[in-house]
């Protein structure tokens, strides 16, 4: 039981920060600045749950209170990111909410919030991938140009197909461009964010002056009897299933080994980052429902929203979905590029602690990248988003994240208590009020999401643990003396 719950100490890890992480010649690069780190942020915020789960959510869970689960998401994540900005000042490594955990509650604990971030990184990077690939079809169709529906839906689809290559060929793209450098991938997040912004400032300016008011009547619609449809338990539900849109500054998190001063920029990337994706995402959503009637989100649209209320403007407006859709493939493509790389390094932390294989831990001697992992992680993820359908993803997505954010929260309260000399740059207040607020709203929002999300999440656990007890504990550098 001592081992289960060892502790790994804060100095070693601070140690390790300026150490070699993977034990071969080579380190990963600090090349990333306050702006990176922010952009990083919106990068990966800005991307399906704007531009495609405002309309799920809209249509099947919240009506036009959609706005409203943003705002509950919202706040839920200005508590957590005040948690995690308060750990990245004081552990600047690249494990994010794992390090965060070993440091705190113990290697079994670690174990179990590293297995969940793939829940939250690896199957976020398919669920904007599914998305990715429906706006995909909608570009062909502008072009003039069918592309098959059999090679752009899995078997599982309401409409089956034999594989999603769209959705799968982007994840491998996105993977490819991170095996080639940090560097790269930066200047390309940063020509991605631009694109974004300018779209919902876009959509948000224009179309703010032809919202119809009928569409926010009623702004809460009545529930309708079926659990978590309508109704204040439908805006809850409905924070819950978009609050992974969120965890962009939980990705920036993972970038702490990469940044120039991390205790001074990490908690700027992270809560910057925050509250501009906070704005922009009220903004649109008020706009989007305001302009197309919640049902007409129902269908295969609700992967779309965008696209459809676009059409309810004025004539003279309807140019922007020429543009709209490319743009938003761009976008799309830096949220599964950082969701990728967050992937990556949470990785390459375990397997430096020798919870994972070696293998996640070799870093490219030249381009400095764990590229093994990315290309491993890559490939995984694009045959998963191919062959599997894409609405199991967001709601997986957001109990992982969910999960993660509670165990943070509490990290916070039991290291204020075990170490309270510790030298923090950025200190989260009013602990523990806020720590256990933010606990308790995540844990809200995680009853409301469907059993079956409930039950994924307890096989993956199961998984999990199969896992640990039969190799992590063993290899374990903190508690194999190896």
């Amino acid at each position: 039981m001592n081992k289960l719950f060892a502790k790994k100490p804060l100095a070693d890890v601070l140690a390790e920060v300026h150490a070699d992480p993977g034990g071969s010649t080579v380190a990963l690069k600090r090349q990333l600045g306050p702006i990176h780190l922010i952009l990083l942020g919106i990068g990966v915020v800005i991307g399906a749950g704007l531009f495609s789960l405002t309309g799920k959510v809209a249509a099947e869970s919240a009506g036009p209170a959609v706005t409203l689960s943003y705002i509950i998401g919202g706040f839920a994540c200005a508590l957590a990111g005040l948690c995690y900005a308060e750990f990245a000042s004081m552990v600047p490594a690249s494990g994010s909410a794992y390090t965060y955990s070993y440091v705190t509650l113990g290697e079994l604990f670690a174990w179990i919030i590293g297995w969940d971030l793939v829940l939250e990184y690896a199957v976020g990077a398919a669920t904007v991938a599914t998305s990715w690939s429906a706006y995909f079809m909608k570009l062909c169709q502008q072009l003039g140009f069918n592309f098959p529906h059999a090679l752009a839906a899995s078997p599982f689809d309401d409409v089956p197909g034999i594989l999603n290559l769209p959705a799968a060929f982007i994840i491998l793209a996105m993977s490819a461009l991170l095996i080639k450098g940090t560097k790269e991938s930066a200047i390309f997040n940063a020509i991605m964010v631009v694109l974004k912004v300018v779209i919902v400032l876009t959509v948000v300016g224009l179309g703010w002056a032809y919202i119809n008011p009928a569409n926010h009547t009623p702004f809460i619609p009545a529930n309708t009897g079926t659990f978590g449809e309508f109704g204040w338990s439908g805006i809850m539900r409905g924070a819950g299933l978009i609050f992974f849109a969120y965890i962009g500054f939980d990705a920036v998190s993972t970038a702490a080994q990469e940044a120039r001063n991390p205790q001074r920029d990490m908690p700027i990337g992270i809560l910057g980052s925050l509250l501009v994706c906070t704005v922009l995402y009220i903004a649109f959503s008020w706009v989007l429902t305001g302009l197309a009637h919640y049902s007409t989100f129902k269908g295969v649209e609700k992967l779309a929203p965008v696209a459809t209320a676009i059409s309810a403007m004025p004539e003279k407006f309807h140019w922007l979905n020429q543009l709209i859709v490319p743009a938003i493939l761009c976008g799309f493509s830096s949220v599964i590029m950082v969701l990728l790389m967050g992937q990556s390094r949470v990785f390459l932390s375990m397997a430096r602690d020798g919870l994972l294989p070696r293998f996640f831990s070799e870093l490219h001697p030249r381009r400095q990248t764990p590229w093994k992992s990315n290309a491993l992680i890559g490939g995984i993820a694009a045959l998963a988003v191919a062959i599997l359908p894409g609405e199991l993803w967001g709601e997986m997505c957001s109990i992982g994240t969910l999960l993660a954010f509670v165990l943070v929260c509490i990290a916070v309260v039991v290291l204020r208590i075990k170490e309270p000399n510790a030298p923090r740059v950025f200190r989260c207040p009013w602990v523990p009020v806020v720590p256990i607020l933010g606990a308790l709203v995540c844990i809200s929002m995680m009853i409301p999401l469907p059993g079956d999300t409930w039950i994924r999440l307890v096989v993956w656990m199961a998984l999990g643990f199969i896992i640990y007890f039969t190799y992590s504990r063993k290899h374990s550098r903190l508690t194999s003396g190896k």
